[in-house]
């Protein structure tokens, strides 16, 4: 079933746009371990050899060489108890904002604050590195959207439809502050619009 829905999903972001040729990883949290797609493998094409089976070390249970930010992944999944799946891609304005170092936090619709309130930028390190995932995890503590500066972004979710659907309006929300800038700056929702956003949320 995991490795079913991480194809269907794959080639869901790569229709929308959210990752391109081999770009991006995904993987789902099971009792057996994490299914993560494999290395130099396309999301948009994805076949059950692209998927493999890994523990919670990152050590290959099943299949081919996973992708090179599984440590990424694993250290997640040890930190957040709540998150079963996990979506990396490279969305065009997600990454432009993480390109130029820019936080998504202007409360300009209600969708961002509903999400996430605020997208920050991590700080930059090598892909694959310990460095990137330690600069990363911590972010991810109380948000389930980060960017990687220079690199991309990442959504966490309890499953991997709501991880997609994070990604996919994380993006939106960059492309709409971005067509702002062209129009001379968003209105901002004011302080009680926030307030009652949050309390709406808090009652979810």
């Amino acid at each position: 079933m995991q490795v079913k829905e991480i194809i269907e999903i794959g080639k869901r972001l790569y229709s929308k746009d959210l990752t391109f040729a081999t770009s991006g990883n995904v993987s789902v949290k099971t009792e057996e371990g994490i299914y993560i797609t494999a290395s130099g493998s396309s999301l948009g094409s994805l076949m059950r050899e692209n998927i493999v089976l890994i523990d919670f070390d990152g050590n290959v249970i099943a299949g081919d060489k996973p992708s090179c930010e599984k440590m990424l992944h694993v250290q997640i999944y040890k930190q957040r108890k709540d998150v079963n799946a996990i979506v990396h891609t490279h969305p065009v304005n997600l990454t432009t904002f993480a390109v130029c170092h820019k936080n998504l936090d202007e409360p300009i619709m209600s969708e961002n604050i509903l999400y996430f309130e605020d997208i920050p930028v991590a700080p930059y390190a090598m892909p694959s590195s310990s460095e990137l995932v330690d600069n990363t995890v911590k972010y991810l503590v109380d948000r389930d959207v980060v960017m990687m500066a220079n690199h991309g972004a990442i959504a966490v979710a309890k499953d991997l439809e709501l991880a997609f659907q994070k990604m996919e309006t994380a993006e939106y929300y960059a492309k709409v502050t971005l067509n702002t800038k062209i129009l001379g700056g968003a209105k901002s929702l004011s302080d009680k619009d926030v307030k009652d956003l949050l309390q709406l949320k808090n009652k979810k």
